[in-house]
């Protein structure tokens, strides 16, 4: 009763774990989704409307373009007057300056040339003299005109009849009656006397000119409720595109209401809810290995949320392009971790959902679809770098020829296609290529094994392998046979056989604490002889703790600790179990000491270790190595471990250990070289000794 409450409890905790995290999947990708209303449609002049009919829901104007309104603007912007206040107090200062420095004469020049500068200085004022600077920058175009301003009257001058501090200096010169003192009036520095007596008036000259440009209408025209702007098909004009335009500017205005943001939350929250709803139920149904993993599934939930928030952050603040964003990269890890069906589903569930985001769904979703599907084809496995450039390379090409068809199918003038998404799909190329160091990123995290990884640790040339050795060579031996029969066992029933071959090679790696003690290591002494039945018992099973403890010491992954405690699961000592029980035959003998600590196999790849590692050092002790005697022990020893439960918690079928049993005695008679027996030839005569068949050397 107590454990079927306890599977209750369970079932329904494993429930509420799934259903919140479809909840947070949900709310988070929601959450970061754009919220604008503008319409999501995406459309160029000269190219064909690829949606439905297009009818307006309500009044709107028809915005001029921003190039429009900015030839407006600068047309009366030419033609705007800047307004000048007339300074009289600027002449008067500067002319009783001169009179006071000069009023003894100026220096070779007769004093009747005084009275004719101060006249000159007079009319120079008089007209109007500016800045410099600003001369410059409005006698650029001679017709323009400024607005003199002068106590309560405002008067309209030409730029042209006005002189800036430099004209007027040069004026003086200039004229008839002055021109024979230019030597000597050059070294009086009369442009000391002429300062600007016209001044910007910038408060003014800014309101009356916003004044003028607040009177541009933005608008040229009316679309009318229910007016049919466009129709599937036809081609989009300049019109028309200022008419969508006009339209997505207008739903953008008006998206501020709650109740329209409320109506878009809802609409995403439904959309967003369904697809991992279904996402979810495809995990359940046909995929419940994974959905029963935490690590698994947290790992498929992370992909199909973190692209679609990416793409809601680089839509809403308009960062670069969405098709630099590498969404190949996570049909690839999964193609790698798991399988390709569940790859392709997740890639396709993961860009549905980034199309909610994105502005251009149709180009997108195909473009995307294509290049998932060439990542999965194209990596089955990830074991060396070339594969992850072949694999870039050819998505790069993928993404590259489908957009040019997608772009054939809607222009047919070749040199008016866009040739700047090839860049973004060159990009993206090369942002696959970080799939690589990522792969470690996603093992520490998720807890999953690559191959890459596997290939690592098979290395037997350095680290825990190659300490194994040279402590302990028979055991390393031993390790290396049975890593090769579980490999071809594996290949055979369809296991991972990189997997069980790297978990067969560390296996055994606690015999290096005390190597003496295992025959495969021992020459002519065992040290067993001086030990007790119990002793002994405790040290060939403390080989798993030891082996565990050099598993933590090394950093080995958590599946090389699982072979190493399943190998030989509950198993017995039996030696020294049916020794001590013939020494004490009144005793009732308890076998807990003489019993590996477990758990049993829960895996196919453990349970093949488990046989090919009892069968291996078994068939060390046999007598002869003919056909019968092979198969007997392959038979007895499987079949005893299937009879002690071994292999209850694993999904290991009757087939897969039938095809295990013949694999063990192909490869064990191919070691051995096992001979075959010639019949005996009945000729009514004494029997021969049979003859065997030579070994081949």
């Amino acid at each position: 009763m107590r454990n079927v409450r306890t599977l209750g409890e369970h079932y329904w905790r494993n429930l509420l774990t799934r259903v919140v995290l479809v909840a947070i999947t949900v709310v988070l990708i929601v959450w970061f989704l754009p919220r604008n209303e503008s319409m999501r449609f995406r459309y160029d002049v000269g190219r064909p409307w690829m949606y439905g009919s297009f009818i307006a829901r309500f009044d709107f104007p028809i915005y001029k373009t921003d190039e429009a309104l900015q030839r407006e603007k600068d047309s009366l912007t030419t033609l705007f007057q800047p307004y000048y206040n007339y300074k009289a107090s600027v002449e008067a200062k500067e002319i009783a300056k001169f009179r006071e420095n000069f009023k003894g004469g100026i220096p070779n020049v007769p004093d009747k040339y005084l009275p004719v500068i101060i006249d000159r200085l007079h009319r120079l004022y008089q007209s109007g003299i500016i800045n410099t600077p600003e001369y410059n920058d409005l006698s650029k175009d001679s017709t323009n005109m400024v607005r003199v301003v002068n106590g309560k009257n405002a008067q309209s001058l030409e730029i042209r009849c006005i002189f800036s501090t430099l004209s007027a200096y040069e004026q003086l010169f200039t004229d008839e009656q002055l021109a024979p003192m230019r030597q000597a009036l050059q070294k009086c520095n009369l442009n000391e006397y002429i300062e600007p007596n016209l001044v910007y008036d910038k408060q003014r000259s800014e309101t009356e000119l916003d004044d003028i440009l607040s009177g541009i209408s933005p608008a040229s025209g009316m679309v009318l409720s229910g007016q049919k702007v466009i129709d599937r098909g036809e081609i989009v004009d300049e019109y028309d595109y200022r008419v969508l335009s006009s339209f997505e500017q207008e739903m953008k205005r008006r998206s501020a209401t709650k109740a329209e943001i409320t109506t878009t939350v809802i609409g995403q929250l439904l959309f967003v809810l369904i697809m991992v709803s279904l996402f979810t139920m495809y995990l359940a149904l046909f995929r419940r290995e994974y959905f029963e993993k935490p690590r698994s599934i947290t790992m498929l939930y992370t992909m199909i949320t973190l692209f679609p928030i990416l793409v809601s952050l680089m839509m809403e603040h308009r960062l670069f392009s969405v098709y630099i964003i590498p969404f190949a990269m996570a049909p690839m890890f999964i193609r790698v971790f798991m399988d390709s069906r569940t790859a392709f589903i997740t890639h396709a569930v993961m860009i549905l959902l980034c199309a909610a985001a994105v502005k251009y769904q149709y180009e997108f979703i195909i473009v995307q679809l294509v290049s998932g599907l060439v990542a999965i084809y194209s990596l089955r496995e990830l074991s060396k770098r070339s594969q992850l450039f072949k694999t870039a390379f050819l998505v790069t090409l993928a993404s590259c020829v489908t957009y040019f068809a997608l772009q054939l199918m809607q222009e047919s003038d070749l040199s008016k296609l866009d040739q700047s998404m090839y860049f973004h799909f060159i990009v993206n190329g090369v942002f696959l290529l970080l799939a690589y160091p990522l792969m470690f990123l996603i093992e520490k995290t998720f807890g999953f094994v690559s191959n890459v990884t596997l290939f690592e640790l098979s290395n037997t040339n350095k680290g825990v392998l190659r300490d194994l050795s040279e402590i302990a060579p028979g055991t390393f031996q031993h390790s290396i046979t049975v890593a090769n029969l579980a490999a071809e066992i594996a290949n055979r029933i369809g296991a991972n056989s990189l997997l069980v071959r790297t978990g067969a090679l560390y296996h055994d790696i606690g015999k290096m604490a005390n190597p003496v003690f295992f025959t495969e290591n021992q020459a002519g002494v065992n040290p067993h002889d001086k030990m007790t039945c119990k002793e002994s018992a405790q040290v060939i099973i403390g080989h798993i703790a030891e082996g565990v403890k050099l598993a933590e010491k090394y950093n080995l992954p958590p599946f090389i600790k699982d072979f190493i405690l399943t190998h030989q699961g509950r198993g017995m000592a039996k030696y020294f179990y049916i020794k001590y029980k013939n020494e004490h035959p009144d005793e009732e003998v308890d076998p807990e000491p003489f019993t590996y600590p477990g758990p049993n196999p829960f895996t196919r790849e453990q349970a093949i270790l488990m046989m090919a590692d009892a069968v291996e050092a078994a068939s060390r002790s046999l007598t002869e190595y003919t056909e019968e005697s092979i198969s007997g022990l392959v038979n007895k020893l499987v079949d005893e471990q299937m009879d002690c439960g071994f292999f209850k918690e694993c999904p290991i079928t009757f087939r897969d250990i039938a095809l295990a049993k013949l694999v063990l005695i192909e490869r064990l008679k191919v070691i051995y070289h096992t001979r075959i027996q010639y019949p005996e030839l009945n000729t009514g005569e004494t029997a021969h000794t049979p003859v065997s068949q030579p070994a081949a050397n």
